[in-house]
């Protein structure tokens, strides 16, 4: 009677012994080949779905790119309008601002004038013959009787607290027909406006 191991390794027979063992081989389980083809399987398919994802975040990144383009085209045509809008504020504040120094520079003269005038008929005895304006002095040239007269005007021009200071730069006494007059110069300091 024939025996047949089917787990695959031959039972050592009894009084006998051979001096090698015979492999056998089995069909039952899965070739080289098989695997290494299913690994292979298994890499194509991970390969095809990674470049799916990636292909799929590249044209996500062109349409968002597109959008963005879109967007800064609208962006930049606001900022043109925004910048030619300041522009235009700009232009009309610095308007505004040559009115406001005109307006200002106007009525400086007249003050000017009104004080000067103010304090010569609040003197007695002084005439104005020219007045210079040179910026942050004015140089008045008059005449007065006496020279308590001019110290008198030069006391009321302090006073009115438009000047800074009143310096005499000269006097000259003078008769006229039995009269006697003094012609003066005054050096008048403005005040600094804050």
């Amino acid at each position: 009677m024939i025996r047949i191991n089917l787990l695959g390794t031959p039972k050592p027979k009894k009084g006998r012994r051979t001096g090698f063992a015979m492999p056998v081989t089995t069909t039952g389980g899965p070739s080289v080949a098989m695997v290494a083809a299913l690994l292979v399987a298994i890499a194509g398919a991970g390969n095809y779905y990674y470049y799916h994802q990636v292909n799929k975040a590249h044209e996500k990144i062109q349409a968002d790119m597109v959008t963005a383009d879109r967007q800064i085209k609208d962006l930049s045509a606001v900022k043109s309008a925004y910048i030619e809008k300041q522009k235009q504020a700009d232009q009309l504040k610095r308007q505004f601002d040559v009115i406001d120094q005109l307006r200002s520079n106007q009525s400086g003269p007249v003050t000017l004038l009104s004080t000067i005038g103010n304090t010569v008929n609040a003197s007695d005895a002084v005439w104005l013959d020219t007045m210079l304006d040179n910026g942050n002095t004015i140089e008045l040239n008059g005449t007065a009787l006496s020279s308590v007269a001019v110290a008198g005007f030069m006391t009321n021009l302090k006073k009115t607290g438009y000047f800074k200071s009143v310096e005499l730069k000269e006097t000259m006494q003078q008769d006229y027909k039995n009269m006697r007059a003094f012609s003066f110069t005054l050096i008048c300091e403005k005040q600094q406006k804050v």
